[in-house]
């Protein structure tokens, strides 16, 4: 029973009805809970406060129901842990920490200002309805293959706004001693200038300052797209993977599929776990007829069929 209800509650398994059921049911919820999150903010709606507190207390009892049977069933994700380590392991993943810090919020929403705060992260609960598919996929292989230029990118941006904030803080801090108290707001002025095109609460009024201002805004439109460019050209490597996988299949030996029935060892392990333990490479998931990018994080589950390359084949 305990293996059913895991299967029900994994996210894109057509095939089974109650499985469908729990994550469309699951989608509204979801789709509730952060619609009315949404409309507590307005004054004028104040009238269906009531309303409001017992929709989200509805919401968030299903997602504690949830929670506990995704922690009960946590030895089936991670089945080569013992039951205790996998229920650890499930409590500090990922979807883990999310799913608890979309619950908390309802509980300790009166208490410090972090909890009050922590009601923001429901939102991202609306990313596990679309976690597992391609076009999600694209976007976090995306940013994982070209993180370490995104970084190079974002430290020549920090740089650069040090560097403008102390700048026009020696510029002007005598002319704007109330404007320009500190270097601080100087970095203030230097990220909304360099990012957009300045806030309007502080500017330069000093010939220096504005020569200055001139200069970083014009660097500014050089920084935005360094990042933006790199995402870009990523987006167009990735597509152009997708595109021509099948002409470099057949240009390979070696290559094979690997179903994924209710008996195979691998349900539950991450690809980066497959890769380690199995020595395989891993070319794309077909489940549910999506084309799925394999990423180091992607779990895999009941009835995908894995198309990869290894020298165990040859044997």
């Amino acid at each position: 029973m305990r293996k059913h209800i895991f299967e029900i509650i994994q996210i894109h398994n057509k095939n089974d009805v109650p499985s469908r059921i729990f994550d469309f049911s699951l989608t509204a919820l979801i789709i509730v809970n952060v619609l009315v999150t949404f409309l507590q903010t307005f004054q004028s709606l104040s009238d269906y406060s009531t309303f409001f507190h017992i929709a989200e207390a509805f919401t968030t009892f299903f997602f504690c129901i949830e929670y506990i049977i995704r922690l009960w069933t946590a030895d089936f994700l991670y089945p080569k842990s013992t039951p205790l380590v996998s229920r650890i392991r499930f409590i500090f993943s990922y979807d883990g920490i999310v799913q608890l810090l979309t619950i908390l919020p309802f509980f300790f929403l009166s208490g410090f200002i972090a909890f009050r705060i922590l009601r923001v992260v429901r939102i991202f609960r609306l990313f596990k309805i679309n976690a597992q598919y391609d076009s999600f996929n694209v976007i976090t292989s995306v940013i994982i293959e070209k993180k370490n230029q995104i970084l190079s990118s974002v430290f020549i941006i920090l740089i650069l706004m040090l560097a403008s904030s102390l700048g026009i803080y020696s510029a002007e801090h005598k002319a704007q001693p109330e404007a320009f108290k500190n270097a601080f707001s100087g970095m203030w002025w230097s990220i909304s200038t360099m990012l957009t095109v300045g806030y309007g609460d502080i500017y330069p009024i000093t010939y220096i300052g504005k020569i200055m201002a001139m200069f970083i805004e014009l660097l500014g439109v050089g920084v935005v797209a360094i990042p933006t460019g790199i995402i870009s050209a990523g987006f167009v490597e990735q597509y152009t993977k997708k595109q021509h996988s099948d002409a470099k299949f057949t240009e390979m030996s070696q290559i094979g599929e690997i179903f994924i029935d209710e008996n195979n060892e691998l349900i539950g392990l991450s690809i980066n776990e497959l890769k380690s333990e199995y020595e395989i490479r891993i070319f794309v998931i077909l489940r549910d007829g999506l084309t799925i990018i394999p990423t180091d994080n992607i779990i895999i589950s009941l009835n995908d069929i894995l198309i990869v390359q290894s020298d165990k084949f040859s044997n």
